[in-house]
């Protein structure tokens, strides 16, 4: 065997194969080297047996792919060995004889075996040797395999650049990750780059703008195949031996390459669960080409692993290399293409939970997300219910993303006022929301409520909903009076149009205390939250995530009411069940984190909760993102307890420095961006400048008395502190003269 002029990225695979061979516990021992078509099995065998020869005293390459080939390998061995003419007849037995017999170490080299079956009798059974096989089946038994990966990003991009004799490092990992790290088709590319004088930059264009014609070019060295080539066999073997492979193959190459839930996706699979699509008789015909039942999915998958097509399936998850998918979608027509699709879409629709609210489901979005991401088209419910995963699940940047595509689609394809058109207007402006721009949502819901009024009717349950949404966003942009009345009018609406016991009509009674509460009457909102707990609880369950929110805001208004101790110990309670049920990073349950740092300060501790709060925030800026308003919260939150906790200067340099961000991003009359201004004020006279206190006081009251009104409760904590540091800045001065 010839020795390869390039083998990157196997400086641990070959010593350590080595090491499996030279420690064996019996012998003869041998070792199946297998994996996809392009791997560079042949190329690793060749390598060992250049670099380790020293270790033998025989080594023999057996071409395994052709049994009549393979026989003559054999029989040519035999003779190498010294057995005479005459005896061989049958030279597998003689080879054996030889090689039991031989005094010093030996290496056979099965290359491209179709499987286990086709070496049946043919190992050598006893004897001081090495076995080493290659093959592109993947059912080998665990002791004796070796499946071989891909290459790395780093190997795989120092491979291009050498063998291309180009420099950009840059191009050449995006070419080298566009073909998923296959050596064939990187020795592939290489070639052609070199061939042809194009640099990464223009093979990567190339390679998106013509694949399939593409990965027919360029001419590999040491390889007998090339890109397009490699799998025909097997792609031909299946389509003769077993048509049902060929139709799974095809439908997992429309999905995403990495981990397909496969089992989640086809198990309960009929023909009759086919929805009727465009190409509703074509869909069909498709889909009735695959297994149906786990039993015939599990028997199509092995007959995939048999050809290492696909990657070793565990836990109903099943990777596929993107250059197999490629290939496998070139070979088929514009209309089977298209056909394959519309079913991919179709039974990933049918594999969605429908309940992106409920955390219990989360795990199964987790796993159908990037597949619904590829294959879902851009204005459907599929990817309407995905979007909702995300928001519920607290990625809310990427459901926003997610809904601004589907309402500009919907806008061009449905028309401006079509109901799924407003839904889609709908779920934008919460994400825009949800993602940190309230007064944005705001207006996104002022101006789509008359028009799902007129459309779809006052009462209409949609209309109620972008009503009730209006009120929170309004809430949340500054004006929390004018949400709590916006919820005291929407409220008996509800319960009217819904039920009183209805999860909206519930979801209503929780905001509108919330925003009695944030209005300025804490007790109120605690009792009414205390009312609503264990509706909420027999309703919709005790672990629901709008009974756990009703736990935290219940807290929240205990402590501001006045019990500092027993909110703090409310929040105690929930974080863990929020951590169990939300999952520990997701922004409800962050929020709840930073509550239980304030009241924990507040009940008396500040230095706990400057140090609990100082744990969150860098988790904050890196899940929500530095500048969302709960981290700006926290931020503020951190400052005070830092000030509490005894340093009152480095409290005032965290509120100066975090006061243009609130300005620039809530806008400069926010009402947290007015307690901004007020806390650098007291903490500025805490570090030892009254005047300055005073000063910033003073220009800080009319806006509060304007935006929150004389007789808040805000304003007059302004009022009495302006008066307070107005009285210390005399003595100050007095002091001084």
């Amino acid at each position: 065997m010839p020795r390869p002029l390039h083998l990157v990225g196997r400086d641990e695979t070959l010593p350590s194969l080595h090491d499996r061979l030279a420690n064996a516990s019996t012998l003869p021992y041998w070792v199946a080297v297998h994996g996809l078509g392009g791997i560079g099995k042949t190329s690793l065998v060749a390598e060992y047996s250049h670099r380790y020869q020293h270790d033998y005293q025989l080594a023999w390459h057996l071409p395994a792919e052709d049994p009549t080939v393979l026989s003559a390998a054999f029989a040519e061995l035999a003779a190498h060995l010294g057995v005479q003419q005459a005896d061989r007849a049958d030279p597998v037995r003689q080879v054996h004889a030889v090689l039991d017999a031989h005094p010093g170490r030996w290496l056979l080299i099965f290359d491209n075996a179709p499987d286990a079956e086709a070496l049946h009798g043919l190992l050598p059974p006893t004897g001081s040797g090495h076995v080493l096989i290659t093959s592109r089946s993947g059912s080998w038994p665990d002791p004796h395999g070796l499946e071989l990966p891909v290459l790395d990003s780093g190997p795989a991009t120092a491979f291009l650049l050498e063998r291309s004799g180009c420099e950009d490092a840059q191009a050449a990992a995006a070419v080298a990750a566009k073909l998923g790290g296959l050596p064939l088709a990187l020795e592939q590319a290489g070639a052609y780059m070199a061939e042809t004088g194009t640099d990464p930059s223009g093979y990567l264009d190339l390679l998106t703008r013509h694949r399939s014609a593409l990965l027919a070019e360029g001419k590999p060295w040491g390889y007998a195949e090339k890109v397009t080539s490699t799998w025909q066999a097997a792609f031909d073997q299946l389509t003769t031996t077993h048509p049902q492979a060929i139709a799974l193959l095809r439908l997992l190459a429309c999905y995403a390459p990495e981990d397909i839930p496969y089992h989640r996706l086809l198990d309960d699979l009929t023909v009759d669960s086919l929805v009727e699509l465009g190409d509703g008789k074509g869909a069909k015909r498709q889909l009735s080409l695959l297994p149906a039942g786990r039993l015939q999915v599990n028997t199509t998958m092995a007959a995939l692993r048999r050809y290492c097509l696909i990657s070793r399936p565990h836990g109903g998850l099943v990777s596929m290399h993107r250059l197999v998918q490629a290939v496998t979608l070139d070979q088929l027509t514009n209309g089977q293409r298209n056909a394959w699709s519309a079913v991919a879409n179709t039974i990933l629709e049918q594999a969605l939970p429908g309940t992106p609210y409920v955390p219990a489901a989360w795990p199964d979005y987790r796993r159908l997300l990037p597949h619904g991401l590829t294959v879902l088209p851009p204005g459907s419910d599929g990817l309407l219910e995905i979007s909702r995963y995300l928001g519920a699940a607290g990625d809310f940047r990427t459901a926003r993303t997610l809904a601004r595509q589907l309402c500009d689609h919907r806008t061009e394809h449905l028309g401006a006022e079509h109901p799924d058109t407003l839904t889609a207007r709908h779920d934008l402006a919460y994400w825009t929301g949800e993602a940190g721009d309230a007064s944005a949502a705001r207006d996104q819901f002022a101006a789509l409520l008359p028009i799902r009024q007129r459309v779809q009717g006052a009462d209409h349950p949609h209309s109620l909903e972008t009503s009730h949404h209006f009120a929170i966003f309004t809430g949340l942009a500054g004006d929390a009076a004018a949400a709590r009345d916006q919820l005291a009018a929407l409220l008996p609406i509800r319960q009217r149009v819904q039920g009183a016991e209805h999860p909206d009509t519930l979801r209503t009674r929780h905001d509108y205390a919330d925003w009695i509460g944030d209005a300025g009457d804490a007790a109120a909102a605690r009792d009414q939250l205390a009312a609503l707990l264990p509706i909420r609880q027999r309703v919709q369950g005790a672990g629901h995530p709008d009974t756990l929110r009703t736990r935290h805001n219940l807290a929240h208004f205990t402590g501001l009411a006045g019990d500092v101790a027993a909110a703090r110990d409310q929040y105690a309670a929930l974080l863990p069940i929020r951590q169990r049920v939300q999952g520990a990073e997701h922004p409800r349950t962050l929020d709840t984190w930073h509550q239980l740092a304030y009241f924990t300060g507040l009940a008396g501790d500040a230095a706990a909760a400057r140090d609990q709060l100082a744990a969150l925030l860098p988790i904050c800026e890196r899940v929500e993102g530095p500048e969302h308003p709960e981290t700006l919260t926290v931020r503020h939150a951190l400052a005070r307890f830092t000030g509490l906790a005894g340093d009152p200067a480095a409290a005032r340099d965290q509120y100066a420095a975090l006061l243009p961000v609130r300005e620039r991003v809530l806008g400069t009359d926010h009402p947290h961006t007015l307690a901004n201004r007020h806390s650098l004020a007291h903490w500025t006279g805490q570090a030892g400048d009254p005047v300055a206190a005073r000063d910033q006081l003073a220009a800080l009251l009319p806006i509060r008395e304007r935006v929150l009104g004389a007789d808040h409760s805000d304003t007059s904590v302004t009022r009495h502190d302006l008066a307070d540091w107005t009285g210390r800045a005399r003595d100050a001065a007095a002091a001084r003269d």
